[in-house]
């Protein structure tokens, strides 16, 4: 039974107000990098952490300590180094002499928005303290469990071009983000713009215009956006064809990929397009919405061989051929 597409986008006109006041508030501060921008209100929209890939001085950091800013909740931007422990993300057990007890000391983890700057420069350890936090919402300090205040969303970036003193992030770890977005270079016009901005002394005022209330009133919303079986078939088949390409007419792919992406990637394309959806204040999934989304969902999430390696054949070079080749609804 087909839901009153009407009544959703009612509901989405009212409920996606406040996207529009976080985007002129970021654009303030913030000249160009749309793309980037909307990309992360589809995560706070989903519920899903992003990992943002970008060469330095492309304003990753400064874009999320924006975003944070038009929020009316807790933000906290930790810098990852090689000496950092799990104790200085989640917190630590502390003696107390006085009463011969122990007593909890949580760490900057107990946040909304979790800014994780260059995440791929802390050791295993570090990162697999992050991973319960993020797929669980829950942090442990000795024998406790203390669930994670709502959202909690980290957004992470990290530097594809410096490798000395990194750790690659564990493959099951990478896969715990809902996109991964590739930052690119302004524009002629934007960075000309960019010099004019920076140049000036005047600081710009950035005000908190959204509650965590309000997002997590316009995710119920999201949820509710229709989700048509043919796009959930068309979803599937995409997954699939980065797993048995074969059966797709993609023989040419069945070298180049190890493993294909997980079932997480049907999960979180199906959720990113209802976002998207949401954001163009419409209550249906189109395959548009599908295919808009579908290279920040399914990037990180396949492993290429050796062969496709030597032939210089890159993941967005695989997903580019599977989204060409499977049959659009």
């Amino acid at each position: 039974m087909n839901p009153d597409i009407k009544a959703i986008n009612e509901k989405i006109i009212k409920e996606s107000e406040f996207t529009e006041k976080i985007t002129n508030e970021i654009s303030k501060v913030i000249v160009g990098q749309s793309y980037m921008v909307e990309r992360l209100l589809i995560g706070l929209l989903s519920n899903g952490h992003i990992l943002l890939e970008g060469v330095p001085g492309l304003a990753k950091t400064l874009t999320v300590n924006t975003l944070s800013s038009t929020i009316k909740t807790k933000f906290q931007r930790i810098q990852f180094t090689p000496d950092l422990l799990p104790a200085d993300l989640l917190g630590t057990l502390i003696f107390n002499q006085k009463d011969g007890e122990f007593t909890t000391k949580k760490g900057p983890i107990f946040s909304n928005i979790i800014l994780a700057d260059e995440i791929n420069r802390s050791p295993a350890k570090v990162q697999s303290a992050l991973l319960e936090a993020m797929q669980e919402r829950q942090v442990t300090i000795g024998e406790n469990t203390f669930k994670l205040e709502d959202p909690f969303l980290v957004l992470a970036t990290q530097n594809p071009i410096e490798q000395e003193g990194t750790y690659p992030l564990p493959e099951a770890q990478v896969d715990r983000f809902m996109l991964k977005i590739n930052v690119g270079y302004p524009s002629p016009e934007e960075e000309l713009e960019i010099i004019r901005r920076t140049t000036k002394s005047n600081e710009v005022q950035v005000n908190a215009v959204v509650t965590p209330q309000d997002i997590n009133k316009a995710r119920n919303v999201v949820k509710e956006v229709y989700v048509d079986e043919k796009i959930e078939k068309y979803i599937v088949d995409i997954v699939f064809a980065t797993r048995e390409p074969e059966k797709y007419g993609l023989e040419d792919l069945n070298e180049l990929i190890n493993y294909g992406a997980s079932p997480r990637a049907s999960i979180y394309l199906t959720l990113a397009a209802k976002a998207h959806a949401f954001l163009q204040r419409r209550g249906y999934v189109t395959p548009e919405d599908v295919r808009s989304i579908g290279m920040d969902v399914l990037r990180h999430r396949i492993i290429l061989s050796y062969e496709a390696e030597a032939e210089e054949i890159g993941t967005e070079d695989v997903i580019r051929k599977v989204l060409n080749r499977v049959e659009v609804p």
